[in-house]
């Protein structure tokens, strides 16, 4: 298995990414793939903060992360997020997901960040097995999420 290319997120990415992105986050809710692509967009233009990557493997999208100040409806008042890292089910377990969080770790402190925090619930090992740890476990929408952190 070759390395992912990983590099800042092009407009020639955003409908791929959005798909990936609505299949793996937003089954079953009502986010389009307009309100999808636009949320992407945004972060293109950026403002040399908040920025979006992707990891490429001969020259395809197959996975996507964000550094944002803001997480999508935020049950804490804490800021940066890695948020919406995604890899395509055919390269998962090959290096693209721990790829693109150290991209994003590392631009997170180029930005001055000093910890960086993320939602999830099923990924906890994946995350913990690259030095986050939790911090908070809780209930949204009807479900567990876990609240980590981690210092850069």
């Amino acid at each position: 298995m070759m390395q992912p290319i990983i590099e800042a997120m092009a407009e020639h990415d955003v409908e791929a990414i959005a798909k990936l992105r609505l299949a793996a986050f937003f089954e079953g809710t009502d986010r389009t793939i307009r309100e999808d692509m636009a949320g992407l967009h945004h972060l293109l233009g950026g403002d040399g903060f908040e920025a979006a990557f992707v990891a490429r493997l001969a020259g395809s999208p197959v996975g996507s992360c964000l550094f944002v100040r803001n997480e999508i409806g935020p049950a804490h008042d804490v800021t940066p997020w890695l948020a919406g890292l995604v890899v395509n089910p055919a390269y998962r377990g090959k290096g693209v997901g721990s790829a693109l969080l150290r991209a994003v770790e590392a631009h997170a402190k180029m930005a001055g960040a000093t910890r960086l925090y993320l939602y999830t619930w099923e990924a906890r090992r994946f995350y913990e097995t690259l030095g986050w740890t939790a911090a908070e476990t809780f209930e949204q929408d009807g479900g567990s999420m876990l609240l980590m952190s981690r210092r850069l």
